[in-house]
């Protein structure tokens, strides 16, 4: 008897070291030596620490140096609602794997109960007819229940719920890296804007000077109706363009605020345009195999993968045979005043082996599932590998294009204001038509506005590589840093 208890102890022990999951897989990227567009050269003010998902992500925007900026981001994430659902999206992702945890330990409760009832006489074995009668029973006492992990069905299940945390967490710093770029690329389209705006008003002034100017000269009888008229078209044509400007500007400013968690008539943004001045940060890229742990998303796609992974030895457990240990013990008796006497105890020990026979094809329906979930999960891994390549590629073409861009645009811009004094000195001494000197003065004015929207493309772009590199690091804890339990329980008060 011994040697069978001993014998029964160690196949247990040896079925519950055994796990039916599969390897998690490796799938087959191919990762290039180095990105198609260029590395950049540091301008030493970005730092890009170890490549590593769950490292904490250092507040990147500091780089650009704008206090403004630095408030922007302070308030988005305090306030921010979609980051704040992300938020509670981890908090219950965590509290999932600590039920999950609970399956390791026994389940241990107590219980207490009364039932009356009266047995007939056939199941009794007696004659029909003969009396019975009614009988009371209370109980008290407490169970206790265990499964040996056979197959090891809860330690998978467990790996499965941890790598959902894992990832439901990855999603958070997605989200919060998102927002901290949307907020900074809306503030840099805001300067962009406010610098076209001040740009037009400059001209609305120099088109009024103009308007002025043409209209005492017709009085005096040097200019023609035709130039009056065209100068007061052109005023109206640049007013008009600053009225659509502001309107789009305004657009602009609500979406700040609700990225900040505030409703627009809360929120203002006062008038900072963007000048040749403002600092904007070279960020190299790093090398591409550092990318495949930088990315939130990336890590995110592998947790899902290692879940999927870990369900597929869950559900291929449920074909093998399953051990449950029970124990209950207490008192019983039929009269509350000799419930605790020590002739009233009771005690059960069961130890069950089951073991599915006929389930018309369920488990293995599970398992197939499963296995396809898995087959999927590596695809969509693949697909998010090979689209944070190609979203670097694109934003280190996006920015290589407009510095290139920024260049020409320098050297357009010194010579429209040339053309354009040597016009307006022309038309004065009479020696071009006013149609001559507003061509210029249009050249000009839709130099100097691009020039704007270069400015705010640079910054743009920028904000957009640093994303796709999957933000910043620092070495302390920093406000892009995954939250803790504490401040989750925060987020949801």
């Amino acid at each position: 008897m011994t040697r069978l208890h001993l014998s029964s102890m160690a196949l247990a022990l040896l079925l519950a070291g055994c796990s039916l999951a599969p390897t998690v897989p490796q799938p087959d990227i191919a990762v290039p030596p180095a990105y198609k567009e260029g590395s950049v050269p540091s301008d030493g003010r970005w730092k890009l620490a170890l490549p590593a998902d769950a490292a904490a992500r250092g507040a990147w925007w500091e780089v650009f140096g704008d206090p403004a900026l630095d408030a922007l981001e302070a308030q988005a994430q305090a306030a921010n609602p979609t980051l704040a659902s992300a938020a509670a999206r981890v908090k219950a992702a965590r509290a999932v794997l600590r039920g999950s945890r609970a399956d390791r330990s026994p389940q241990v409760g107590l219980q207490a109960g009364a039932s009356r009832g009266r047995d007939s006489a056939a199941s009794l074995g007696l004659p029909a007819g003969t009396p019975t009668a009614p009988g009371t029973l209370i109980q008290a006492g407490f169970g206790a229940s265990y499964e040996i992990d056979l197959f090891r069905r809860v330690e998978n299940s467990i790996n499965a719920a941890e790598a959902d945390a894992q990832a439901v967490e990855a999603n958070y710093r997605s989200v919060l890296l998102a927002l901290q770029a949307d907020v900074a690329t809306a503030y840099y389209a805001l300067r962009s804007f406010d610098a076209e705006i001040a740009q037009l008003d400059e001209t609305v002034r120099l088109r009024e000077d103009n308007a002025r100017l043409i209209d005492s000269r017709f009085r005096a009888g040097d200019v023609g109706e035709l130039d009056l008229a065209r100068s007061r078209t052109d005023l109206a044509t640049v007013q008009a363009e600053a009225a659509a400007l502001r309107g789009a500007r305004s657009r602009l400013e609500h979406a700040l605020a609700l990225l900040i968690g505030q409703t627009p008539a809360q929120f203002s943004f006062a008038a900072a345009p963007l000048t040749d001045a403002s600092e904007v940060p070279v960020v190299p890229p790093g090398l591409p195999s550092a990318l495949l742990e930088r990315r939130p998303d990336v890590a995110a796609a592998q947790r899902s993968m290692q879940a999927a992974t870990a369900r597929v030895g869950v559900v291929r457990a449920a074909l093998f045979p399953a051990l449950a240990l029970t124990a209950d013990a207490g008192y019983a008796s039929g009269e509350l005043s000799d419930l605790f006497k020590w002739s009233s105890r009771t005690w059960l020990l069961s130890a069950v082996m089951s073991l599915p026979i006929i389930d018309g094809g369920r488990n293995r329906a599970a398992v197939t599932r499963a296995e396809a979930t898995l087959e999927g999960a590596v695809a969509d891994y693949r697909g998010v590998v090979l689209g944070a390549f190609a979203d670097v590629e694109d934003q280190l073409s996006t920015l290589k294009s407009v510095r290139e861009q920024v260049g020409y645009s320098r050297t357009a811009l010194e010579a429209a204001r040339r053309a354009a004094s040597l016009a307006d000195i022309r038309y004065r001494a009479g020696e071009d038509s006013y149609l001559q000197l507003i061509d210029t003065q249009r050249e000009l004015l839709a130099v100097q506005r691009r020039a704007a929207q270069l400015r705010g493309d640079w910054a743009v772009a920028t904000i957009g590589l640093i994303r796709a590199l999957g933000g910043g690091w620092d070495a302390a804890p920093a406000r892009g840093e995954a939250p803790s339990a504490t401040q989750f329980a925060q987020t949801s008060q």
